[in-house]
């Protein structure tokens, strides 16, 4: 009488290969949903950028006048979050994907330069790059959830994971 089934060898060949697939497949999936929601965040700080174009056309190409961040939604600061609201679908719009607890702390995940604080977009600098807004960061994750560091919003409005600012034109 012959039975039906897997043999002890077969089953831990059948076992190795299964482990294999996962070993190589978990990391490529958390990599996928990691660069997925990189660029969901890069998404919403282009959202940023067109509640902040908003906020220019009213206030005369003014930059607005804003401190970096708060520490807790309970501070009394003018930080993006507060003044950019108006301008966006609602508080969500501060929240990166990736981020765990910044957003519930301090209301959002994202940092402003405030050297750029009440200039007019045509006076724009940073480290001495004048008239270079593709080179000015405006806002900028406040950690490096992503892979890869983080993101930023510049003042020509384009979104990045690469820092383009540098000391020399």
């Amino acid at each position: 009488m012959k039975h039906r089934g897997f043999t002890l060898p077969e089953m831990l060949i059948v076992l190795a290969v299964i482990a294999t697939l996962a070993g190589i497949g978990i990391p490529v999936g958390r990599s996928v949903i990691g660069k997925s929601r990189q660029a969901a965040c890069l998404g919403q700080l282009r959202s940023l950028g067109t509640a902040l174009e908003g906020y220019l056309q009213e206030h005369n190409q003014t930059m607005p006048d804003l401190v970096m961040m708060r520490a807790s939604k309970t501070d009394d600061a003018k930080v993006l979050e507060t003044v950019l609201l108006p301008y966006v679908d609602g508080p969500q719009a501060f929240r990166c994907p990736q981020d765990r607890k910044e957003f519930d702390k301090s209301g959002s995940s994202y940092l402003w330069n405030p050297t750029q604080s009440e200039l007019p977009v045509s006076r724009l600098e940073f480290f001495g790059i004048e008239s270079r807004p593709d080179k000015i960061p405006l806002i900028v994750d406040k950690a490096p959830w992503h892979p890869g560091g983080v993101n930023y919003l510049y003042a020509d409005q384009s979104s990045s994971n690469k820092p383009r600012f540098a000391t020399s034109n």
